[in-house]
């Protein structure tokens, strides 16, 4: 089983975005027995409260599940139950890099590695944006690469 992390700084916006978007293609492709994921905050600002309104509108306008959802912080446990940790920006890694314990073996990446154009560096925060499409469009195509990625890896 490959577990998965999405991060951001509050998980309110982007995290639970790419989560619930993810889990959704997994269901649609028969693999939430291969594949488990969650997503996790940097911050401990919105702890226990649901993703914004923004993020919860685009998903509900594209018929995409969340009434699970609730933000948490990333915890100390999390290192050691999650193979990969997937970060919307340069600040989230850093944050990441500088928490991750020496022995950890999660292997720590950004969604904009599986966003085909070069030119896009970092999932923009629409929290401060305001551009939720964007946000909703840039982590679609990185869950549909991302998942081609964890397909090819582990052979499913």
């Amino acid at each position: 089983m490959v577990k998965i992390l999405f991060v951001c700084l509050g998980n309110i916006c982007r995290s639970p975005m790419i989560e619930a978007i993810f889990l959704d293609l997994l269901n649609k492709e028969q693999l939430t027995k291969e594949i488990v994921v969650d997503s996790a905050g940097i911050a401990n600002w919105h702890e226990g409260k649901r993703p914004h309104k923004g993020t919860l509108d685009k998903l509900t306008s594209r018929n995409v599940g969340h009434e699970w959802m609730k933000s948490r912080q990333i915890t100390k446990e999390d290192w050691e139950t999650f193979d990969y940790i997937i970060a919307m920006d340069d600040q989230n890694i850093e944050d990441l890099r500088a928490m991750m314990p020496d022995d950890s073996t999660t292997i720590v990446l950004k969604a904009a590695d599986f966003i085909n154009d070069e030119a896009i560096t970092y999932v923009p925060d629409p929290y401060y944006t305001g551009d939720f499409d964007e946000t909703y469009d840039l982590v679609t195509e990185a869950s549909q690469r991302l998942l081609s990625y964890i397909r090819e890896k582990h052979n499913f």
